[in-house]
């Protein structure tokens, strides 16, 4: 599959060598395709291609948002025409000092992004742990964490087969409005991250009885 991934920070660099190792295509829309990061992004993940929003999305199926988010507007709007495009979005709408959630309960991240993406369809996924456990975490006991994917539309299977092999237990939380909970649950992991009150790289799992 075609995938653009928004943003090559830590979530956005650690998604694509992910999806890359597992056979899709990978391009990187960043805003300057010529900085040196850019350059040692596309060296590094090599076969994938380093090029502006607007090209990575036009090529790709898939546009996944890892962008800071003051930045995620702006990043969509470069992306230019997203209509009938398959958007998963793992930010998170953090205030600038990261002691909490710019919105929430009554709308979400992921309701303004499928604003701003309009015609997209728009999922929530992968914002719900840190990077470091995105690709085929390792855990002592013989369990999966868990990731809630969201969305409205008949391509959310689309996403699912995309987030299982990364080695979660991937739920169908309900339709998009259901990121008003999924992105303050992922704030209680950052807070708990930043704060040192749990230790080491966590994620969240289910247990049945």
């Amino acid at each position: 599959m075609k995938i653009a991934i928004i943003g090559a920070g830590n979530v956005g660099a650690t998604l694509g060598r992910a999806w890359l190792k597992r056979g899709h295509e990978i391009a990187f829309g960043v805003r300057d395709p010529a900085s040196a990061k850019a350059r040692d992004l596309a060296k590094e993940t090599s076969p994938a291609r380093v090029t502006t929003n607007l090209e990575a999305a036009r090529v790709s199926e898939v546009v996944v948002l890892a962008t800071p988010w003051n930045g995620t507007e702006a990043a969509i709007r470069a992306c230019g025409d997203l209509k009938d495009k398959i958007v998963v979005d793992c930010t998170n709408p953090l205030k600038p000092d990261i002691s909490g959630l710019e919105l929430g309960q009554t709308t979400s991240g992921a309701e303004r992004v499928a604003e701003w993406a309009q015609g997209a369809q728009v999922f929530k996924a992968m914002n719900q742990v840190g990077f470091r456990l995105m690709d085929a975490p390792q855990f002592p006991v013989a369990v999966k964490p868990v990731m809630f994917v969201c969305g409205d539309g008949p391509r959310k299977p689309v996403v699912m087969q995309l987030v299982e092999p990364l080695g979660f237990e991937t739920i169908d939380a309900g339709n998009l409005t259901v990121a008003r909970w999924l992105e303050p649950y992922a704030m209680l992991w950052i807070h708990l991250a930043i704060t040192g009150k749990v230790k080491g790289d966590f994620a969240f799992a289910l247990l049945r009885k």
